[in-house]
């Protein structure tokens, strides 16, 4: 049966481990954690672990105050009630409800370029060319802001003058990817990298709870060898983490510039 919850789970890897022929030592609470890592596992190595999502925040004046305190360290928006679930931003768009000025540098090269597609000059290559060089204008007079966030803290810090470049009202539109919630995608429980590493993973820990029996000989000279298992776990584990390492992992981005 393809598991689709984390009890469907749970019930699939005590089995692949034996159960119910053979007792698996190992409370509730330790499968919980166990499966807790392998999720977390999957969400970080893992390409269908996480999702890109946008998010908005309107600048409040509790924002500007909170920069005007600290210029250094205050220019930050608190994101614990937007997402917790965020692992890394990449953009950041603001959107204001500023005019662009009529002598604008960017208005009169759009009004004088753009002029002469209308009289048949340039056709269709000199506006993509004016397309481009007014990109490049847009970056040079108004680049990206730089922005800084860790997971630890969840504030996206935005790297800027909040006085001339902020003001209450405007939008800001973060791109991020963020893990996805498996209990509102059940089939990430049929993910054949948590099933497989759950597994592996709570066969490390029944080794280890069988660990502190090494050596006590049972009736008939039967004796526990948990070391035997934590050994056969570890190599398992690190077997799928090269797996995914290989093969569900996206490829790092190169840095130019």
């Amino acid at each position: 049966m393809r598991p689709t919850s984390r009890q469907n789970l749970k019930d699939y890897a005590l089995r692949k481990l034996g159960a119910p022929v053979i007792e698996i030592n190992v409370d509730d609470s330790q499968i919980e954690d166990r499966l807790d890592d392998a999720l977390q596992y999957f969400a970080e190595y893992h390409f269908d672990g996480v999702e890109r999502r946008y998010y908005r925040h309107e600048i409040s004046q509790a924002d500007i105050d909170r920069y005007n305190a600290d210029p250094l360290n205050g220019g930050y928006i608190p994101l614990d009630g937007i997402d917790s679930s965020i692992i890394s931003i990449v953009r950041l768009f603001r959107y204001s409800n500023q005019t662009v000025n009529l002598f604008d540098v960017r208005y009169q090269m759009a009004l004088n370029d753009f002029y002469g597609i209308r009289t048949g000059m340039g056709g269709m290559a000199n506006y993509d060319i004016t397309k481009k060089h007014l990109s490049l204008i847009q970056d040079m007079l108004d680049p990206e802001k730089a922005i800084r966030f860790t997971r630890v803290t969840n504030k996206l810090h935005i790297d800027t003058n909040w006085k001339e470049d902020m003001e209450v009202g405007d939008f800001l539109v973060f791109e991020c990817y963020s893990a996805i919630d498996p209990e509102s995608y059940g089939e990430i429980y049929d993910s054949l990298l948590v099933k497989k590493y759950f597994a592996a993973m709570l066969k490390r820990q029944w080794g280890q709870n069988l660990s502190k029996f090494e050596g006590i000989q049972l009736p008939g000279g039967v004796s526990f060898n948990g070391a035997q298992l934590v050994d056969q776990a570890n190599t398992e584990i690190e077997k799928i983490e090269e797996e995914a390492q290989l093969r569900f992992e996206l490829p790092i981005d190169f840095m130019t510039g």
